[in-house]
């Protein structure tokens, strides 16, 4: 890769985002998500530091982070930890959820007592990591949410102890049988510096998915070994290179095969994909469904243009 081209690459805005509060004295904000369109995505792919609860009121989302996908309906609570890398697509026409964000500074006290030190500081700094997803089955996390958010949203008087009391007892709820992970402060540190270094790269995927892409043109871009990179890329997303790439392609494709008229063999090009029938395998590995079927249930009511072998 030239050196025009990385240069391009970071002038374009980062995968980092900065992340405003209304109130800085009460680092806290709610955003009502609404979508009236299935296949639409809800949010970029994006990472920030603070701490972010979706709720889900209403309809059905897929919402990835890192390497896992989680399809969601109403009643299930996603937990997004600072740096995780995630991004969101509706499933249905009548999508509505809740994203509460929540800086961590405003979990901190004042003096460092046994509650600072065991459990907000790893927490703040991400070296206590939360499952993503909590079923409906969670009811208690649920009720601690939804209480939080009924509290943030009426604003009697007190309602930002009564937000701060909520969202301990989430915690609470969450560190006593959600915990997935612990990391010490060095590899917090590392997570960090290895997602800013990455994110040309990221960003060089979104952006021309349908190209070849060699891992040798993405570590020039990330200016790593072709080694190092794949390690690090491995590390941070638990996929290989390839497997993140189809990763991406697979769920443009989905778009397009729910909202668009194009056949699947030119779907299957368009996000390049130049064997249909690898295509095809591939989709439904990653989707559970074929891409025929997911096209009869997409659009139920319009004739099926099959595709021949040679994809034209």
């Amino acid at each position: 890769m030239c050196d025009d081209e990385v240069n391009r690459m970071e002038k374009l805005p980062a995968l980092r985002e900065p992340m405003d509060m209304p109130d800085p004295f009460f680092p806290l904000k709610l955003h009502h998500c609404r979508f009236a369109q299935s296949g639409i995505t809800t949010f970029p792919h994006h990472w920030h530091e603070h701490i972010e609860f979706l709720y889900i009121v209403e309809g059905e989302a897929r919402f990835s982070c890192n390497s896992d996908s989680y399809d969601v309906a109403a009643g299930d609570l996603i937990v997004i930890n600072g740096t995780d890398l995630h991004h969101g697509i509706s499933l249905s026409d009548d999508l509505f959820y809740y994203a509460l964000i929540v800086d961590p500074a405003l979990l901190h006290s004042h003096t460092v007592d046994t509650v600072e030190a065991k459990y907000i500081t790893p927490i703040t700094q991400n070296r206590i990591r939360f499952a993503n997803k909590i079923g409906r089955d969670e009811t208690a996390a649920r009720e601690c949410l939804v209480s939080l958010i009924e509290e943030f949203k009426n604003r009697e008087f007190g309602f930002e102890l009564a937000v701060k009391s909520w969202l301990y007892r989430l915690l609470t709820v969450l560190l006593r049988k959600h915990v997935a992970a612990h990391f010490s402060p060095a590899d917090y540190s590392s997570r960090i510096r290895q997602l800013e270094r990455l994110d040309p790269v990221f960003r060089h995927v979104e952006e021309h998915y349908a190209e070849r892409l060699t891992v040798d043109r993405l570590a020039a871009i990330a200016r790593m070994s072709r080694f190092h990179f794949s390690r690090v890329f491995k590390e941070l997303t638990n996929r290989s290179v390839t497997e993140y790439i189809n990763f991406v392609r697979i769920n443009k494709s989905e778009y397009e095969l729910r909202h668009t008229e194009k056949t699947i063999a030119e779907i299957a090009t368009a996000n390049g994909f130049n064997d249909i029938y690898y295509f095809s395998r591939l989709f439904k590995t990653y989707k559970n469904v074929s891409p025929s079927a997911l096209r009869k249930t997409a659009m139920p009511g319009q004739a099926q243009i099959m595709p021949n072998p040679s994809g034209k």
